[in-house]
């Protein structure tokens, strides 16, 4: 770090932000909240003599400062390191440079022993490698977004938090949720978030409740949250709500009864992908009315004005009474995308969409793309051409990699948007064991947000390995895919309920964040990457139509998509014998550039295939594979950590007898709730009726290996030995029902259990 008299360091950490200055005037802390502060605290600061990595001269250098938060709180612990003349300071492996005008370096190198507060795990080469199973980038992937799907769905059967609240903290022995409620609601963005990630997961899963849970939040929306019919924007979603409100009209903190228009146009996609997914017609209306809201209020725009308002009132489009009111957003993408795909249902007004939409293109390309000005995205900050943030550049790669004919130099803009937020200064990013960490939005040196170096933001670094991905997909460039990789790498650490971690933005957990728009990105990985899908498991990954049905079986895959023409992308456990479209049987092509009309193409190394379909909208593979179990996860709803299990859970399914086992709260590896013994020598359950015990997640959290022994009255006998700190996945290998199993431990008081895979007959 180049030091000068009067140079400092600022840092983002939960409760706002701070800056450190040493010069003449000796040391100096500067200390203002950011987004996400919302009341008054009192600080404590302990100055702390620290040093981090090699001091060489100076006057003085200038280490990271990390907050704590304890109970409300704020402990600052710096690190200062003085030296004795002008000089230079450099910090664990890598150097960085800082300048008096800009407060924090651009790129720094965090090589922390924790991430999220789970211990980094780390390849030969000191590369960060995935988390909980660092051998198995699928199982680690999935994890993630379908521990996230896990709480989301016991969220939805209790409290139902997301329908008020933005946000939440939850108690670090109980793992139980209390809700923010001082904080905007983030409810059209968390619908069309939501959306996203249940687009890609009700085909990954085949589960229909994804669905329903979907349905039913944005029945909640209709019912509570669009504008009254006679506004300038009419029928339209409200982008934000006030904490607790069952009624959304916008955050009062921005103003009273106001819209955002661009929330308008990726609210409305969602309606519509909703519709493709369901065949239900309210939802169409919907997304006709959004549009036809963007038509009626486009305005051409030039620098200082964008087309539609960043926010403005619903009831006739201005921009008075109400502090939160700006005339500018970059982010044209969302409605854009939207009138493309009325545009290609040949849904509602067609000649107004195609006119509308090819002037906010170009509006699009002659502003923001020329000068990165990408500001006017989230919910609950003041408008400003200076707070830029990293979501609009690259929502607009990914559109332009999913969609080239759209522009031509989509290869040129794709990789500019890339590369300039992976070294904007205007928010911090950061190097942790090779995955390049990026924090969400900044201004420039003065505010950024948020959290402790490397600890922030899960969504956003998904968001770029997402379009990097994508980027590699397109392109064949290794280099994209290897950066992708490290950086999802570390959002699986942020996976469940961290109990260790400080949360990513001060003490709030957002469902926007980690909870639909977090995992909708890391699904892209399987279907930009296909190969880093679990192998030993068959899913659907990716589809350029939306999948209206889906059903997994032994050594079957079917589906249905919207569209009779799609490219889908699986990765299979088993030998495909025949693919069908339509019910017609297709031929395999043995290169996958001469796909087209119907057929597939399958790699037996990595068990990928291709499928191709014009003429039906029903695709078939079959051949010879295992069963697909179900999974008992203990979170459907969770009972409360420490609950003894009595009888039935979940009913109908295994009965646990009495005293036997008991509810664990999330911890070591597992993110979710989970299940323990109360007597470290075993103990046994029954299925209600005779099921197949495919198998169960198995964590030593102890200091010594663990065996655990299955049995069951015919079946063979599995034991396995289970490390300190390891997590397996144990299967059986049975295929015959069994009523009881017997378990039995050695040297297990710290096991836990999670995930019990169970079949019919």
């Amino acid at each position: 770090m180049n030091v000068n008299t009067a140079d400092s360091v600022s840092l983002s950490a939960g409760l706002g932000y701070a800056q450190v200055l040493i010069d003449n005037r000796g040391l100096r802390i500067r200390y203002a909240p950011h987004r996400y502060e919302r009341r008054e605290k009192s600080l404590k600061v302990g100055l702390d003599w620290v040093m981090s990595g090699r001091v060489r001269g100076g006057r003085a250098g200038i280490c990271w400062l990390a907050m704590a938060m304890v109970r409300g709180l704020a402990v600052l612990v710096l690190g200062v390191c003085a030296a004795a003349a002008a000089g230079q300071a450099t910090t664990g492996s890598g150097a960085f440079e800082t300048h008096a005008s800009q407060g924090f370096p651009v790129v720094s190198v965090v090589d922390a022993a924790t991430i999220a507060g789970r211990e980094v795990q780390l390849d030969k080469g000191g590369k960060l490698l995935p988390w909980p199973m660092a051998e198995d980038t699928g199982f680690s992937y999935s994890d993630y977004f379908l521990s996230q799907w896990t709480i989301d769905w016991d969220q939805y059967q209790r409290q139902r938090l997301q329908y008020l609240y933005c946000c939440f903290d939850f108690d670090r022995t109980t793992y139980e949720m209390t809700p923010d409620k001082n904080w905007a609601n983030s409810t059209g963005y968390l619908r069309a978030m939501s959306e996203g990630f249940v687009e890609r997961l009700y085909p990954y899963t085949g589960d229909a409740r994804t669905v329903e849970y979907l349905e039913n939040f944005f029945d909640y929306e209709m019912a509570h949250g669009l504008t009254p019919s006679d506004y300038a924007y009419a029928s339209v979603p409200y982008a934000s709500g006030n904490p607790g409100s069952v009624k959304y009209t916008g955050w009062s903190s921005h103003g009273e009864d106001f819209i955002e228009p661009h929330v308008v146009g990726e609210d409305g996609y969602a309606y519509l992908r909703l519709y493709e997914m369901t065949g239900k017609t309210k939802y169409l209306r919907e997304a006709i009315l959004c549009a036809e809201a963007l038509v009626k209020n486009f305005k051409k725009g030039d620098a200082a004005n964008s087309p539609w308002p960043y926010r403005c009132h619903g009831k006739d489009g201005n921009l008075k009474d109400g502090k939160g009111m700006f005339p500018f957003s970059a982010n044209m993408v969302e409605p854009i995308m939207l009138f493309d795909e009325l545009i290609r249902l040949k849904q509602g007004d067609v000649a107004a969409y195609a006119r509308v939409r090819a002037g906010a293109w170009d509006w699009l390309m002659k502003y923001p793309m020329q000068n990165n000005v990408w500001v006017g995205y989230f919910e609950d900050v003041p408008g400003s051409m200076e707070d830029m943030n990293n979501v609009i550049p690259l929502e607009l790669a990914r559109y332009l990699l999913l969609h080239p004919e759209k522009d031509p130099l989509w290869r040129e803009h794709a990789r500019a948007l890339m590369e300039w937020v992976k070294t904007t200064p205007r928010w911090p990013k950061y190097l942790v064991h090779g995955a390049l960490v990026t924090t969400e939005q900044g201004s420039g040196g003065k505010d950024f947000c948020c959290n402790l170096p490397g600890e922030c933001c899960d969504s956003h670094s998904a968001r770029l390995a997402s379009v990097e991905a994508f980027y590699f997909a397109a392109t064949g460039d290794v280099a994209y895919k290897e950066s992708a990789y490290r950086t999802y790498n570390w959002v699986t650490y942020w996976q469940g309920l961290p109990g260790k971690a400080h949360a990513p933005f001060s003490n709030q957990w957002w469902f926007t964040d980690e909870f639909a728009d977090g995992p909708r990105r890391m699904m892209d990985a399987f279907w930009a990457v296909p190969e880093w899908a679990p192998r030993d498991e068959s899913h659907l990954l990716g589809s350029s139509s939306v999948v209206t049905k889906m059903r997994y079986g032994a050594g079957s895959v079917t589906w249905s998509t919207f569209d009779a023409e799609s490219s889908d992308v699986l990765r299979l456990n088993f030998l495909p014998e025949t693919v069908s479209v339509g019910g017609r049987v297709v031929a395999r092509v043995r290169n996958v550039g001469e796909l087209k009309g119907d057929g597939y193409w399958f790699d037996e190394a990595t068990r990928v295939m291709r499928v191709v379909h014009a003429s039906s909208r029903d695709v078939d593979v079959e051949g010879e594979g295992p069963a697909v179990p179900r999974v008992i996860t203990f979170d459907d709803p969770h009972l409360a950590a420490g609950t003894t299990l009595v009888g039935q859970y979940p009913s109908g399914v295994v009965d646990w007898g009495e005293g036997a086992w008991a509810i664990a709260a999330p911890g070591g590896k597992f993110g979710t709730f989970n299940l323990k013994l109360v007597k470290a020598e075993g103990g046994e359950f029954s299925f209600y009726a005779p099921r197949v015990f495919a198998g169960i997640d198995v964590y030593n959290g102890g200091e010594k290996d663990a065996s655990v022994t299955w049995a069951s009255d015919g079946m063979s006998v599995v034991t396995v030995v289970v490390k300190p700190e390891e997590l397996r996945r144990v299967r059986t290998g049975w295929v015959v029902a069994t009523s009881k199993v017997k378990v039995t431990v050695v040297g297990g008081e710290s096991l836990r259990f999670d995930n019990l895979a169970w079949g019919l007959p």
